[in-house]
């Protein structure tokens, strides 16, 4: 007895020594200070982002590709489903640190040799009084056992919490894909639009173009001007045209990119492109920057992704004590089925504690624990980069509305003036006043003045839809 005691005490004193020598990595910390408010903007906390899309996107035809899209998107289906492995993996994580429980039923048949211990032994004992060792030898039994690990050190709890964290983080990826693919489509709807109304401005410039054609023709045959003047005006007509197919194959594609969001196969996406120039931005309230800590679903999926990597630290951790443990088992046995409910003959059952530690080579452990150390660090550099990029963002898109404004303006001006210059030119090329050079390089000039104009008004109904998005709207 005193010989255990010995052993015992020496085994706990070389798991102290050991255990006492578990190394210790802090856990940085990341920086959630933001500036109090945007630039040159005011500290009114209102929030587009609180804006439901429903109320953002007023266009029926636009509301109806969303609306399907949330509900055929392919990436997003999948998402969902990854969602639902997440969750299923917090039920797992959640069950390993409850005791498991089996069932045992088994029946077996031994036949032993004769001339051994136990083949001597058999055939001198009576497994009943006055009932030989029958041979060969069947056995039967039902059992339930039980094991259980105590979480003395929180390693399996917390490596639950981590892959709830995970969860929660799948869930904000699933929310940031729904703004983007929100985003995505408006982007593509106002696209197509713009696209339309540059198709409608180049066939009205071929109209314009083959009546100034038409004119140099009959002015040749005058003699008043030459054939490289008509040859000129050919060429510029036939430029034209080549617009026109290339802004059809624009306009396909662009169609099949929203059917692609949506989830369907190619077909016309209706539209409303006569109002195009009608379109007017939404007024956007910025709020202050600290909201996007809470409306970004990237910055809050990112915060989760990093308190699982706060918890991986703990678990790796835990890993270098020991481990607690209780097996238990209770059953019947016996060498005939009619015998399994004589009690308490046939019954049998077991209690077993035990402990279990690394004592040797635990470098795989250590690697384990620093990884989990680097992932964290990793993780914290990952969420304060979010959070400058959402910053940004917003701050891109407020300069970017209020320079489109001011050059929106400036180029309706410059269309407006270009656009009479077209009859002017035409009038003084009649009466020889003006050389056909001028005439086409009007023309010319208007066309990319009105296909600038239109750009220009899509890039602002984009700013419009990239700032919801930054602002974290959309989503809910």
């Amino acid at each position: 007895m005193l010989h255990y005691k010995k052993i015992g005490l020496l085994g706990a004193v070389v798991l102290t020594s050991l255990y006492s020598c578990v190394p210790t990595i802090g856990v940085m910390k990341e920086r959630k200070d933001v500036p109090e408010q945007f630039q040159n903007q005011s500290s009114d906390t209102t929030n587009t982002a609180d804006v439901h899309w429903q109320e953002y996107f007023t266009d029926p035809h636009l509301y109806a590709l969303i609306e399907t899209a949330l509900q055929n998107n392919q990436e997003l289906n999948i998402t969902l489903q990854e969602i639902e492995i997440a969750r299923n993996e917090v039920k797992a994580k959640k069950g390993e640190y409850l005791p498991f429980v089996d069932f045992k039923a088994g029946a077996e048949v031994e036949k032993v040799g004769r001339y051994t211990s136990q083949g001597a032994n058999d055939a001198n004992t009576d497994i009943r009084p006055g009932e030989e060792f029958p041979e060969p030898l069947p056995n039967y039994g039902l059992a339930l056992q039980a094991r259980w690990e105590l979480d003395v050190w929180k390693k399996l709890r917390n490596a639950k919490k981590a892959t709830y964290q995970r969860y929660i983080a799948s869930v904000e990826g699933r929310n940031f894909l729904v703004t983007n693919l929100i985003s995505e489509i408006a982007n593509s709807y106002y696209e197509l639009l713009a696209l339309d109304n540059q198709l409608r401005i180049v066939e009205e410039n071929i109209k314009i173009q083959s009546n100034a054609l038409n004119i140099v023709k009959l002015q040749k045959q005058a003699a008043r001007v030459t054939e490289l003047a008509v040859k000129r005006f050919e060429a510029e007509v036939m430029h034209t045209r080549s617009l026109q197919f290339d802004i059809k194959q624009q306009i396909v594609e662009t169609e099949n990119n929203i059917n692609f969001l949506v989830g369907r196969f190619p077909q016309t996406v209706i539209r409303s492109s006569d109002s195009f120039y009608d379109l007017i931005p939404e007024h956007l309230a910025v709020g202050v920057p600290t909201q996007l800590l809470e409306n970004r679903p990237d910055i809050r999926q990112a915060e989760m992704e990093l308190e699982a990597a706060k918890l991986d630290i703990k678990v790796a951790k835990a890993r270098f004590y020991p481990s607690l443990g209780i097996s238990a088992g209770v059953g019947l046995e016996a060498f005939k089925p009619s015998l399994l409910t004589e009690t308490p003959e046939s019954l049998l059952y077991s209690v077993v504690g035990d402990i279990a530690g690394p004592l040797i080579n635990r470098n795989e452990i250590k690697a384990a624990y620093y990884n989990a150390s680097a992932k964290q660090i990793q993780a914290v550099f990952n969420y304060e980069r979010t959070v400058l990029n959402a910053y940004l963002e917003v701050a891109n898109q407020l300069s970017k509305i209020s320079n489109l404004d001011k050059s929106y303006d400036l180029k309706s001006q410059k269309v407006d003036a270009l656009t009479r210059s077209i009859d002017i030119s035409n009038t003084l090329f009649k009466s020889a006043r003006a050389d056909y050079l001028e005439v086409l390089l009007t023309q010319r000039e208007a066309l990319e003045s009105k296909f600038e104009l239109v750009e220009t008004k899509k890039e602002q109904m984009n700013a419009m839809v990239n700032m919801y998005r930054a602002l974290g709207g959309g989503w809910d």
